[in-house]
């Protein structure tokens, strides 16, 4: 079994948002922060903490905030001394605990689904990356990404996701013991489970469910055909999971970080 360390994550970050209309007219929703970072980097923070150093950011929306960002990540995070002229020279000084993380920023088009991102991105797996980490770039959670990685590999299933409850309105994952068997629309209550992202894909997934279609949606045709073929199996996380879909979790979110009690923080040292 391979080394968590050698596993790249790709984080889906080119939707719009639309219900943070008045944060994400300006940037796109994974850049939206939770305090003073973004909450794309609270997600790569997570996975960080046990190993994880290659990402893969599936760019749509705005995608020059999130190149901004990460080609000037050492200025924003650092101390510099900058020498002007003509010949302008930048010392940093220190290093970040991010200074080892490489972060490839893949177009997949403004308009594209969730399925067609993956597919887009898929060219930036190495040979040898049999499989490799998938979730959203809007929600942050204390999922043990070592137990989720081990739960699939001893599964031998092409994709296991992480299932953790809802809140109502979503739709909901049809279990049957360890594998996933479709998907119900909106139950009435929230006592089940969804899907939260944090999944694992085996690479065959991406040949044998996806395809070029701008139009497809990975949580449609992909995930609900391996789901029917019975290759799909699941993590339980009975933890801390909260995506940041509108104003009031934007502001739960932030809230949690500012009394320095996060959840989503468990397995990592937060920066100062």
């Amino acid at each position: 079994m391979k080394n968590i360390s050698d596993i790249p994550l790709m984080i889906l970050c080119g939707g719009k948002g639309t219900r943070l209309r008045d944060v994400t007219e300006l940037l796109p929703k994974p850049m939206v922060a939770i305090g003073e970072q973004p909450i794309v980097w609270h997600i790569m923070k997570s996975y960080a903490a046990f190993g994880v150093r290659r990402f893969i950011l599936c760019l749509g929306y705005k995608r020059e905030a999130f190149v901004d960002y990460f080609v000037n990540y050492h200025l924003r995070t650092s101390d510099a001394t900058i020498k002007l002229g003509h010949t302008p020279d930048i010392t940093f000084h220190g290093e970040s605990d991010e200074a080892d993380w490489e972060v490839t920023l893949a177009g997949t088009g403004e308009d594209s689904m969730t399925g067609y991102r993956v597919w887009k991105a898929a060219k930036y797996l190495k040979e040898d990356d049999d499989c490799f980490f998938l979730t959203y770039g809007d929600g942050v959670s204390d999922v043990d990404i070592r137990k989720l990685y081990q739960t699939h590999r001893e599964s031998g299933k092409l994709v296991t996701v992480t299932a953790v409850h809802p809140e109502a309105r979503f739709g909901q994952m049809l279990l049957d013991g360890d594998t996933v068997r479709g998907f119900e629309e909106k139950p009435p209550r929230g006592d089940g489970y969804i899907n939260g992202g944090f999944m694992v894909l085996q690479k065959q997934f991406v040949d044998r469910y996806v395809t070029d279609d701008k139009n497809m949606f990975l949580e449609r045709v992909p995930l609900g055909s391996a789901a029917g073929d019975g290759n799909m199996g699941v993590y339980r996380h009975e933890g801390f999971w909260q995506c940041m879909d509108n104003q009031r979790e934007y502001q739960l979110l932030n809230d949690l970080w500012k009394s320095r009690k996060a959840p989503w923080t468990k397995y990592w040292q937060r920066s100062k």
